[in-house]
This record gives C-alpha cells, structure tokens and sequence, in this order.
C-alpha cells in the first residue's frame, strides 16, 4: 500500500494575486463547433490566454469583463460573474465583412494531452508520447513515472527504460533535441529518474525508424522535451512527502555518509587522500596500515532509524515578456529537491546451475535472501529562454538542465554458496551523479515553403562511487561459525567515470508541387563527439605477512567490531594492500557523422515517406597492456553504413488510418563492452568483463498498426510488430575456479521479437463523467535468442524480456 499527502502547496503570481479559475468553451453561434485558438482577455488587463483544441479555455479572474476574439467572427463581451453563475459556453457570430488576404501564424500549445495525440495521428512515424497535461493528472513525480504511460514500455529498477521487451541498450535517448551520455558506468543506460515530472513539456517515443532520426536504436527513440515558452506569468513553491508501509514507521538500517550527503554529492568523508597517490603493493613494502592517515574511511558500523516521510520541495517561475517591437521573450526557471527512503527486504537472490534430474531438484550455486535500504537525495535546476520574432518569423530557444543524484545504500545477504556452505555478506555503496545538459535551437520559415532547424548541443554526466565496499563469511573454516576465510572476503573500490558529449545537428526541408501532387524533400545532417573517462582502484585486506594466518579471536570477530577498531592494524595483524589493475581503466572517444534524404509524397489517401541515412562511426579504446603499470594503447572500430527506410500512412478517413513501416538499424558496441575492465557485481556475485571482439548488431523492424481517433485528445490502436537481429550482443557466462562465474558480452548467432500492442485513450462524458478519461495500454511480447553451437546457453528469450505488459488507470 502507497500513501501519497502533499504537506504544503503555495502558489503566487508573479504580477498579481492568485485569483480563482474562471473556464468555458467558444463555439460558432449556428454549428455549435469549437472555435481553436480564440482569445480570451480580461478587460483592462494583460491576462488572457487562447482557447485549446476543444475550444475550451480557463484563466485566473475573479472579477470584471471578458473580451472574446476570433479572426472573422465579432467580438463579445461576457461578465466573469455571469461564467461563474454556471453559463460556460461562449458563442461568436459569424462578420460577413469582406475582409482582405490575411495571414495567421500560430504555434500549437505542446503540453496538452490533444496536442500530443495530435502529434502522433499526423506523424509519418510510429509513436507514442505523453503530456505534462496527462502527468499532472496522474501525479508521476519523474521522468520514470511518466514514461512507463507509453504501450510497450516498463521500466526496470524504477529507472531503466525497456521498449518492446528490449532492453535499455536498443534505446536512444535525446533531451531538447541532442543526444545525453550513459549514466551508469557498466551499461549503455539513461536513468529517467533525474528528470522530475514538474520540468516536462512532453515525452515521445518513437517506435520506427526514420532517416532523420539516429539509426542507434531498435527499442524505441526516446525524446524528452522540457517546458519552454510559458503560456502565463506565474510562480509557485510547493512542499510535499510520501509515505511506503514498507519503508516507513519501520527500522531502517544505514551506513555513516558525509555532511553534504543530503545535497547528492560526498564532500570528501568517503575519498582517498593525497598521500595515496602511489599504491601500496605487498610485493614493493607496501602496506597500509595507518588506514585513517591514508584517508580511509574506518567506520563499518550500521546504525538504525526510523524515517517517517519522503520529502520534495520545488520552486519555478514562469514569465513571458513583449517587447515594443512585438518579440516575445519567455523565461522558465525551476528548481527542485527530494529525498526519500526504500526499505526491500527478503529478496531472493539465488544463482542455478544444471538442474539435478536424479533428484528432480534445483541445483543452486548460490542461494541466498536480501535485505537492501536505500536513500536517494537529488537536486535539480531548469533555466529554459525562449525568443519568437514579431509574426513568428523564426523560434530559437536556450535550454539548461542539471541534476544532482546521490544514493547511501546498505545490503546484507545470508544464504548458502555452491559449496553447501553458510555464507553472509554485506555492501556498503554509495554513487553521486551528475547530469547537465544545454541545447541551443533555432527554427526558421523561408518563403512559406522552406524550414529549417538547427541544433547545438553539449552535455556532461559523471558518476563517482567512492569508498565501496563488501565483506564475505563463510563457515568454511568451522562449520559451527561463520567467519574470515582469507583477505580478499574484505574489498574496498573507488570508481570515477566522466563523459562529454558534443552535438550538432541540421534538417533542412522543402515543399514543391507537381501537378496534384503535393511532395516534401528533406535532407539534413548530424555531428557527434562523445569521450569518456574511466578510473577504477581496488583494495583487499591481508594479515600477518609472515604467515597469513589471522587468529580466531580476529577471524570469528564483528566485522563492525574489527574493521572499524585502528588497533587491530599493524604488521603482524591486519593491513591493506592495493591491487594493481590498470587494464581495468580506460578512456575512449567516438566520432559520429551522418546526413540523410527522404521525400514525403502524398497520393490521395496514401501518405510514403521513404529515405536512406548514412553513418560513419569511428570509436577509439584507449586501456593499458599491463596490470602493473599505465601502458596505454588504442584499438579503432569503424562502421560506414546505410540505413533505408519506408514509412507509409494510409487514411480511411480523417478518424481512421492504417500505418506499415520498414526500417534497417544497429546497435553499436559501448565503451565499457569492448573494454579489458573487471568489475564485481555484487547483485550478481561475480565478475563482469568486456568482449574486445564485440561487432555491432543489425536489426530489421516491421511496423503494423491501426488508428482510430474518436475525437479531439482521443485515441484508439492496435499494433504489431517484428523485428529480426544478426549478431544481437547479450551476456553470457563461463566458469572460473570451479563455480565463480565471469559474466561478459558477446555476439549471439541471432534473435527475433515480435508482438502486438493495444492503446486506449478515451474521454468518459458519455457515461456522464465529462472530467474523467481512461487510460489502458497492453503488450504481449515474446522473443527468442539464437546461439552458435558449443556456446554453453540454449536458446532462450532475450534478456529482460517481458512476456506482457499492462497499465490502466481513470483519471
């Protein structure tokens, strides 16, 4: 059970005082039909706003005269209190005047629940999106939340986004226009818990290939547009809190953080100091054993609480501003805090090995329970600036987003180990992040039959975990007690990743008429630099150099008690040495050039939309030779590829189309795949390494789906899908040292997925609940992956597919 309370919500206008919501709706005064985008002023004041798809149009008045206004119609004067006596339906008469050539340009408000449907009827592409208007009815509190509104989408670790059942690798993900770098060190990953719900203009998520967009993705090409041009001046705070039963009013286990830790970042309470800047090895004298005067970080004790709420608190201010020239300057500015808490407690996390037909019984190598408390602090700042030229010539727009991300998590795990022995361990993780992105975009009309929009684009993530560490016991030395096997059981890594990204993007686009036929020929072209930086150091405890043997008073001891207790350091106890690995490191570029061109042409009912795009990608792995000292050398992967497309609408009538679409794409290598790097996935207990030997996958996607649409913001659809991968990269597994296991990527022989799809979107005045919609998606998906023969795994599903999805709701 979830129980969600807002503590607080204050609101005030930037100009005036909050006044109550006046709304109706203007029509034509003979055929009742919604007049779009009339103007709805207050007498004498510079409120006033624009009626929606649905003619419908609310403001803050509480008293006085409206002047409605709609280009051919006459104007009319209604009282505010007459609206609010119940009368909420406006009608304009038509004016016959003979009026000369007038030109109206307009820009579709992009946050409605109609525009966003409107977007996908009217798409040459197969998608989906999601509204600000939608998200506020639903109270989704991030980017996460809201996503997982989309059919065919679920949403892994409440963060990770999966399309169709594929994993997050197949997806692309642009916020403003411009490509965003992984943040996860290991993955290919975004995670869309950065971005709160209260910065989102709307989310689409493109399901087709097309020749403008990336080829990089078969999953779905996810696109995050935050709040631009506002549509009033306003600002507001608001405070608010969550409640889990699960979580709260209960005991919670943590681990000592820093004083910023509440911020999203550690200020040097988990770092290493300068004086390790060498390393200390057993095999060169040294040894640490002074761990404190290194910087180490020597307390192991778990304290216990009981937290009682979530917390967020955020601020913006929305303004818009004309200047004496008639250019419109709009400024949204936002900034945002949360920190919460989660409690999951009695987690399987069992490993099975070949099943045991003898005795017809699982055959586990590991079998164990979790207990994992996590707290997550996160700050975040929006600073969006909009101009429009007088006539709306052209539109250009400077967009910022940054977030701090911090998590303080504490694992513990009690089971058994493949040797049928009693094992306990425990992690103690944290990671700060750091997201900042900035786009600036313009867009230009020439001669009413020309466009063209540009995009320019950097952004910048980093993830740091200082200070992880882990300890394992076992019973193996005594089967009556657990206890220290050997000092490898206790390990400490620090690990740094920075990434960089640049971007540049042109479309160009033109309309021509040839004869009936009305073609449109687009061509444009995109640049991207993106570079990484990748550190990693590892510690392991030892005993006694002479004998490496700890005695039992130590080996059978608390780990709390004897890790956090100095005294029990020294040359004939325990110390610290380093091991050296510097394959584990690395750094990496890639280069990213592609240009494309297609045509648009519409024959009768049938709409073809078909192009080719060309990518030339170049990525360069720079990691070490050797273990033991930084001995960098490069390894290049370069790709030129065509990429054709085929997307075609056809329309039974203005409500009902039927869409097919064709595409070939590829899912490239990352860095950390094809890198040398080890590292220990303790969700996993074993080692995860990349594939140097790697080659990019190629995907072939077929799109099928149907499209009703009842009436304005109303949508009805069926899909299906298929897609066919050569080389699908998934990981495998061998076994080391009799039952570890190395985890690793690698090219399976190939795959297929396919599916079908259904999306409902659906007003409910005709059962009398005007205010209300229902909302329903569902997918079945199933998948298979292919292998050479002699690879260890069968054919099986593809990793983390689901076999069907399903979200509903009335709001």
């Amino acid at each position: 059970m979830k129980i969600v309370y807002g503590l607080l919500l204050v609101s005030c206008n930037v100009l005036s005082v909050k006044a109550a919501d006046v709304a109706g709706v203007v029509v034509d005064s003979s055929t009742k039909e919604p007049l779009i985008g009339a103007t709805v002023q207050l007498a004498g004041s510079q409120v006033g706003t624009a009626t929606d798809i649905d003619g419908k149009f609310s403001l803050n008045a509480d008293d006085g005269n409206l002047i409605v206004k709609y280009v051919s119609y006459k104007d009319k004067t209604v009282s505010v209190s007459w609206l609010k006596a119940g009368n909420d339906t406006i009608t304009l008469v038509p004016d016959n005047t003979v009026l000369g050539e007038l030109t109206v340009t307009a820009r579709a408000r992009q946050d409605s629940e109609a525009t966003v449907v409107e977007k996908t009827k009217n798409s040459m592409t197969v998608q989906n999106g999601v509204s600000s208007q939608q998200i506020k009815k639903t109270q989704d509190k991030d980017a996460s939340e809201v996503i997982k509104r989309v059919p065919g989408i679920s949403i892994i670790d409440d963060k990770f986004v999966m399309v169709r059942g594929l994993s997050q690798r197949y997806n692309n993900v642009w916020i403003n226009g411009s490509a965003v770098p992984s943040s996860e060190a290991d993955s290919r990953a975004f995670s869309f818990d950065l971005i709160p719900s209260s910065q989102l203009d709307n989310i689409m998520i493109v399901k087709s290939p097309s020749p403008e967009l990336p080829a990089d993705f078969s999953g779905g090409f996810i696109l995050v547009n935050t709040r631009n041009l506002p549509e009033e001046n306003s600002s507001s705070v608001s405070i608010g809190g969550n409640i889990n039963d699960r979580t709260h009013f209960r005991d919670f286990l943590s681990i000592k953080g820093s004083k910023t830790d509440f911020l999203g970042f550690d200020n040097g309470f988990r770092s290493l100091n300068g004086g390790m800047n060498g390393s200390l090895q057993p095999a060169a004298g040294g040894r640490g054993v002074n761990l404190l005067g290194n910087g180490f970080n020597n307390d192991w004790r778990v304290k216990e609480s009981t937290p009682y709420s979530d917390l967020s608190l955020g601020a913006n201010t929305n303004y818009q501003w004309h200047t004496a020239d008639d250019h419109r300057i709009g400024l949204l500015g936002a900034i945002n805090y949360s920190y919460s808490y989660r409690t999951l407690e009695n987690m399987t996390n069992s490993l099975f090995g070949a099943y045991d037909v003898e005795h017809d019984r699982s055959n586990y190598l590991r079998n164990s329970t979790d207990d994992q408390y996590t707290e997550n602090a996160r700050v975040g700042a929006m600073l969006n600036l909009t101009f429009v030229p007088d006539g709306n010539k052209g539109r250009y727009e400077l967009k910022n987003i940054f977030n701090q991300i911090g998590k303080n998590r504490y694992t513990q795990r009690h089971g058994f180990n493949a040797q049928s022995e009693m094992e306990q361990s425990a992690e103690y993780y944290y990671s700060s992040r750091t997201i900042f992105n900035t786009q600036f975009t313009g867009e230009n009309t020439i001669k009413g039959k020309n466009e063209l929009n540009w995009n320019i684009g950097y952004a910048y993530a980093n993830k740091n975990t200082p200070d992880r560490r882990r300890y394992t016991l076992t019973n193996a030395m005594d089967p009556d007690r657990i206890g220290l096997v050997t000092g490898n059981d206790i390990q400490r890594e620090f690990t740094f990743l920075k990434e960089h990204i640049a971007s540049a993007g042109l479309n160009y686009s033109r309309d021509f008429e040839i004869g009936k036929i009305k073609p449109t020929v687009k061509a444009g072209g995109y640049g991207e630099y993106r570079s990484r930086d990748y550190r990693t150091r590892a510690f392991y405890y030892n005993w006694d150099v002479q004998s490496n043997n700890l005695p039992d008073d130590f080996r059978y001891m608390s780990m709390q008690e004897l890790l956090s207790n100095e005294a029990y350091y020294g040359d004939d106890m325990l110390y610290l040495f380093e091991e050296m690995r510097w394959r584990d490191s690395y750094k990496g570029n890639n280069t990213l050039l592609a240009s494309y061109l297609a045509f648009n042409i519409p024959v009768g009912k049938l709409n073809v939309y078909a192009g080719v795009r060309f990518e030339h990608s170049r990525m360069e792995l720079i990691s070490n030779s050797s273990d033991y000292e930084e001995s960098p050398y490069s390894r290049f992967y370069d790709y030129n590829d065509f990429f054709p497309t085929v997307n075609t609408v056809y329309k039974f009538t203005d409500k009902q189309q039927m869409r097919l679409a064709y595409g070939k794409s590829v899912n490239r290598q990352e860095f950390r795949e094809v890198s040398g790097s080890v590292y220990y996935d303790f969700d996993l207990a074993s080692n995860v390494q990349g594939n140097a030997d790697l080659k990019p996958c190629y995907i072939h996607n077929l799109d099928l789906r149907y499209e009703f649409y009842p009436s304005a913001g109303e949508l009805i659809s069926v899909a299906a899908f298929f897609k066919k991968f050569n080389d699908p990269i998934e990981w495998s597994y061998r076994v080391q040292g009799g039952t570890d296991l190395l985890y690793y990527y690698k090219n399976a022989k190939g795959a297929i997925s396919y599916g079908i799809e259904v999306d409902i979107k659906k007003s409910l005045d005709f059962i009398g609940l005007d205010d209300f919609s229902l909302l329903f998606n569902g997918s079945l998906i199933k998948s298979e992956v292919s292998f050479n023969p002699g690879d260890l795994e069968s054919d099986r599903p593809m990793q983390g597919q689901s076999p069907y999805l399903i979200n509903t709701g009335i709001f």
